[in-house]
């Protein structure tokens, strides 16, 4: 088949790569030239056959926005948008409403696999009309990883960047076990190598995952983690799918959880832990540290609390 691609980035430019190997046009647009196959979006536009089918992989918010309703301006009746960044799902329902005002399709796709996808393939979550679905259908049996599962009609629109939010939200937390586990380790002296207890969980356990993997091959790179700061920026999606459960009542404790960590990561120090230290002082008389000793205080701190 043959496709446009805005946004040539790591994900972006991988994907172009992808779908030439397996034999496709695709026609690519980014503000950098030196990456870019045309000059402008119209240019992309024209190169395409009809139906034509732009896939945009730029970030959300604004630059989407103003791609999709650039495209509104520039395709057709029968042609098909399809926003594969991480966009809100309540996003994608103002890009369809947009892009049907001149007759053009709308389809929604998390992806995921990063800068593995390009050797691996992509887990494709999609979201549209069969009709639509259908026109990129090609593009998705050629990102999706080889076999049977990395790739889902999720249902209508939103449906798929809804998928990718909950998934997201799902990694947070499974993120946050690991990360929690390792500290545990780290802790007691009792452990001799961390990273062997990791990697011997990579076959045969419950908990193994790509997660675990790819946590075994950073403590192969750096052993302790002591090259790396504490802290984790979040690209929104566990926001997103926090406020999700709260809007439709279902308990999330532990993706909660997971974000707020992560919150706690961006604080030399903790404002809400000073409190809590200066609240038990004053209540139990108990001991207010200048810094952390080592071990904590449990066993030596008893008044109640």
């Amino acid at each position: 088949m043959d496709i446009g691609l805005v946004g040539l980035g790591k994900m972006g430019g991988n994907m172009r790569e992808r779908l030439r190997r397996a034999g496709h046009t695709v026609v690519g647009y980014d503000r950098n030239p030196e990456v870019s196959d045309v000059d402008s979006l119209a240019d992309l536009v024209e190169a395409l056959p009809s139906p034509k089918v732009v896939w945009v992989m730029v970030p959300a918010g604004d630059p989407t926005r103003e791609t999709v309703a650039a495209l509104r301006d520039l395709l057709g009746e029968g042609d098909v948008v399809v926003d594969g960044g991480n966009s809100r799902w309540t996003d994608d329902l103002e890009h369809a409403e947009t892009l049907a005002e001149g007759g053009v399709g709308f389809v929604d796709c998390g992806v995921s696999g990063g800068v593995w996808g390009l050797e691996n393939g992509y887990a494709l979550m999609a979201g549209g009309s069969a009709e639509d679905v259908a026109k990129v259908q090609p593009a998705f049996d050629a990102l999706k990883p080889e076999g049977e599962f990395g790739w889902v009609h999720a249902g209508r629109v939103g449906a798929g960047h809804f998928s990718k939010m909950v998934h997201n939200g799902i990694e947070y937390a499974l993120m946050q076990s690991y990360a929690e586990g390792f500290e545990l380790l780290e802790k007691v002296d009792m452990v001799d190598n961390v990273t062997e207890v990791f990697r011997s969980w990579r076959e045969g356990t419950v908990i193994r995952s790509w997660l675990l993997d790819l946590l075994v091959a950073a403590l192969d790179d750096d052993e302790g983690l002591a090259g790396i700061r504490g802290y984790a920026d979040d690209s929104g999606e566990g926001r997103w799918t926090v406020e999700a459960a709260i809007e439709n009542a279902v308990p999330a404790p532990a993706i909660s959880a997971a974000l707020f960590a992560r919150f706690v990561s961006r604080q030399d120090e903790s404002p809400a832990m000073k409190a809590v230290a200066a609240m038990r002082n004053q209540f139990g008389g108990h001991a207010v540290q200048a810094s952390a000793p080592p071990g904590g205080d449990v066993g030596e701190d008893s008044a109640p609390s």
